[in-house]
């Protein structure tokens, strides 16, 4: 199958992928495993290396997704799902490190092994998407403020790459973070940045 196609197929998968995590969809996780199979194949005809590999990433993400909000630790014993929190203080640093540790190594690789066009940008969302996803599997809030930053820099990409459908899902999602950031806000725990349980 022809890649641009699969560019529209991903991204009509990709459209109830993100209305699943705006409804906090437990759902989302299966979506979220279909999805990276089509990706990998859209991304590598498009030289975007870095966004291949990492679907491998997401899928795996995906079943660590599902099985925390399926048997994660509940708001309390009546209830069905984990509660949205707030990211914790602690894990700030350690993610901004891993972040930027995890940019440079892919960026490295991109250069030093591939023949990719745009390394930095395909580096950086990808490093950026890594700490996104482990943030929404946890069923941090903050992910949401993640999100915006990495679609936005992911549509500029996926419009210069000549992905025209995939580029306009990621504008799309751009303003559906911030309509999933208010819904989510209003089902947030009532505690303050930082002191919500790991």
């Amino acid at each position: 199958m022809d890649y641009q196609v699969l560019d529209i197929v991903g991204s009509v998968v990709g459209l109830v992928y993100i209305y699943q995590e705006y409804k906090a969809s437990i759902w989302l996780w299966l979506t979220g495993i279909i999805m990276p199979l089509i990706y990998m194949f859209v991304y590598y005809e498009a030289g975007l290396y870095a966004d291949f590999g990492m679907q491998i990433y997401y899928a795996l993400a995906a079943v660590y997704g599902f099985l925390y909000w399926k048997f994660g630790k509940k708001r309390d014993a009546q209830s069905e799902e984990i509660p949205i929190t707030h990211y914790p203080r602690r894990f700030v640093l350690p993610s901004l490190l891993v972040f930027l540790a995890l940019w440079g190594l892919l960026y490295f690789v991109l250069v030093r092994f591939t023949n990719s066009t745009v390394p930095v940008l395909d580096s950086f969302g990808n490093s950026l998407s890594f700490i996104g996803l482990w943030a929404l599997a946890r069923k941090y809030i903050e992910q949401w403020w993640i999100w915006i930053v990495v679609d936005i820099e992911l549509s500029v990409l996926y419009a210069y790459k000549g992905i025209p459908f995939t580029a306009g899902l990621y504008a799309l999602y751009v303003s559906i973070a911030v309509a999933g950031y208010i819904k989510w806000k209003k089902s947030l725990l009532p505690s303050p940045f930082g002191k919500a349980s790991a």
